[in-house]
């Protein structure tokens, strides 16, 4: 059994940035892939940013790619996004996810644990 505790979440101006930390209670070493997800209301989970913790590769969604950052700090246990130029369209309830399913990391069903997620919400 994996915990997951996200924080860091809360309330931006448009452009403005937040850092998202992800707690994990697993050793890295029997990881395999971790990711941020997002759902805002009325729509579908969707994934934003995953690493491998084996290779280190990161993978961001387009609509986030050169404004959203993922990283791992293996000695804290912790995974943390990075959200900079954030947009109306960003506001979500984000969720950090860890899983071993082998396909696509935006896949939820490949995620097993998940956490219960923080609220980011962006005003224009």
């Amino acid at each position: 059994q994996v915990q997951l505790v996200e924080s860091g979440g809360g309330s931006v101006q448009t452009g403005g940035s937040l850092r998202l930390s992800c707690a994990f209670s697993s050793d890295t070493a029997s990881m395999f892939r971790l990711a941020w997800f997002r759902q805002a209301a009325g729509k579908e989970r969707e994934g934003v940013a995953a690493v491998y913790l084996a290779t280190g590769v990161t993978y961001s969604a387009p609509s986030v790619k050169d404004r959203f950052t993922i990283s791992l700090d293996r000695a804290k246990n912790t995974l943390n996004l990075q959200m900079d130029s954030l947009k109306p369209e960003d506001t979500a309830m984000y969720y950090c996810a860890t899983g071993r399913g082998p396909g696509s990391w935006t896949d939820l069903a490949n995620y097993q644990y998940w956490g219960q997620g923080t609220q980011v919400t962006v005003s224009s």
